[in-house]
């Protein structure tokens, strides 16, 4: 999963800032054939682009009061990502009813929705996203349904997300589930800070190239993590484990033990 954080700090949503304890995930998608997330997350940080006018991150977008947890989409250079939007544990205005105070939303971007390769790409984060999240707060497949699911059980409102687009492509909410299901069984969690880790059995060692001098050396993957006070120094180095945390793309954990440093700054050989 690549993921990122860039909150929505002008919306409604996030100045309302109400707390929720997570017991469900819902996923969306977006309703529109614009699979770029500048359309919809902004400011630029380098790698979205320039937002567009109609991006989430103001009062009202669109002049309704709406806000999701994350979206996931193509950054500028084609690539796809997780954006997160909101604080996990925030209320989002996204389900419509009383899903808003136990489910996490993100939504897909969607593009002319017969893009086969696209489809595979955001699929396929989407249930990294709801793997990571599971992990983080308890939850199971089970606890993962979507927009329409959301409509049928009376908790959400009425819209047709992801069942319009999922089955053009042999996808379903039952296929979604099994595939969450699977990745589960194979990945470990740091229920601390959430980061997701794969599973060293599943995992095979790589070697990666430091250029740099003073690459920083952590005790986890991520910036929260507290730092070793050793650096890399340029050189040679085998990763053993990856993982999503703050403030890098990826993260790896270094052979010799001494740490986990950002894959950002290493070239995989």
């Amino acid at each position: 999963m690549n993921l990122h954080k860039l909150f929505l700090t002008s919306n409604n949503c996030y100045k309302a800032g109400k707390a929720i304890v997570p017991k469900g995930i819902m996923v969306h998608s977006t309703g529109a054939n614009n699979p770029n997330l500048r359309r919809y997350v902004g400011p630029d940080d380098g790698l979205l682009g320039t937002a567009s006018s109609s991006c989430w991150n103001t009062a009202k977008p669109g002049g309704k009061e709406v806000c999701v947890h994350a979206f996931i989409g193509k950054l500028k250079d084609g690539t796809n990502a997780t954006y997160q939007t909101l604080p996990w544990n925030m209320r989002g205005w996204h389900g419509g009813g009383s899903s808003n105070n136990t489910h996490i939303g993100f939504e897909i971007c969607e593009d002319g929705l017969s893009d086969p390769a696209y489809f595979s790409a955001i699929y396929k984060e989407a249930v990294e996203l709801c793997v990571y999240l599971c992990k983080q707060y308890g939850m199971t497949e089970k606890d993962i349904i979507c927009h329409c699911e959301g409509y049928k059980l009376g908790i959400a409102s009425n819209h047709a997300d992801v069942m319009h687009w999922f089955p053009k492509h042999g996808k379903s909410m039952d296929t979604f589930r099994t595939a969450v299901k699977a990745r589960l069984a194979t990945v470990s969690t740091d229920m601390a800070t959430g980061s997701a880790v794969t599973d060293t059995s599943e995992f095979e060692p790589y070697r990666v190239k430091v250029s740099i001098s003073n690459l920083k050396i952590r005790k986890g993957p991520g910036t929260n993590y507290a730092k070793t006070g050793k650096y890399t120094g340029k050189g040679i180095f085998t990763i053993v484990k990856e993982a999503s945390g703050t403030g890098a793309t990826k993260w790896g954990k270094l052979k010799s033990g001494t740490g986990w440093i950002s894959l950002d700054y290493a070239l995989k050989l």
